[in-house]
């Protein structure tokens, strides 16, 4: 089943001294908010993971041009920028908390009243850690530290269980996926290109990043593109 997850992670306009990674990863609003009028007039319907969950394993419908809109780490600018415009355009986006940062106050990121609100206006919410780490070659009980601990302090400020990770990095391997799975998560998304899924992948979902300095003709390409089901 071919659904594009768009990968997001800054929607603000990168400060003046930022490296070639932060400009990268920063989408300003202006293009954010093309971006959502591009989908809506192309008949473009955001959806949630739970609901890309549902077709793949018990063949639930989906609406006739799905895709899923991701916003890895939970900076602030999720909230002043991305939860705004997505309200604007009736979306629904699905953010990954570094609930450690969250924690800890940090300017650049979410506080637990802004995921509040924002699960409060119809978005969704997933586990990034609790610190962000490469998860690979971890005992067990530092993978229960850092994905259950995360999950737990989501689930209890927005009131439901929390079933989706997205790895940091994109790093991960089979046994952070058998902690993912006993403790009651349903699917993981990596940061593989791609946009084909099966009941199968359900822990390895592949994304389409989407990049700052992307013009809208390259987002509307990116998104259109038949990856293929053994996209790399």
């Amino acid at each position: 089943m071919q659904v594009p997850i768009l990968m997001y992670h800054y929607v603000s306009a990168p400060p003046a001294d930022a490296d070639a990674y932060r400009r990268d990863l920063s989408v300003s609003p202006e293009n954010f908010e093309a971006q959502l009028r591009y989908l809506a007039e192309n008949g473009y319907t955001a959806i949630t993971l739970t609901d890309l969950t549902y077709h793949l394993a018990l063949g639930y419908p989906l609406p006739e041009r799905p895709v899923i809109l991701t916003f890895d780490d939970g900076y602030r600018d999720n909230f002043l920028h991305a939860y705004r415009l997505l309200r604007h355009f009736n979306q629904v986006g699905t953010f990954f908390l570094v609930t450690g940062f969250i924690d800890e106050n940090r300017a650049e990121y979410l506080t637990w009243g802004q995921v509040r609100v924002m699960h409060q206006g119809g978005m969704a919410f997933g586990s990034h850690t609790y610190t962000h780490p490469d998860l690979r070659g971890q005992s067990v009980d530092y993978l229960v530290w850092q994905i259950v601990g995360s999950q737990e302090a989501i689930a209890e400020r927005i009131g439901e269980p929390v079933r989706f990770f997205s790895y940091p990095g994109g790093f991960y391997d089979q046994q952070v996926i058998d902690v993912l799975r006993s403790a009651g998560f349903w699917a993981a998304v990596t940061t593989q290109q791609g946009n084909w899924h099966t009941s199968h992948s359900l822990f390895e979902l592949k994304r389409i990043r989407v990049r700052g300095e992307d013009t809208l003709e390259q987002f509307a390409a990116r998104l259109e593109y038949n990856w293929g089901e053994g996209s790399p």
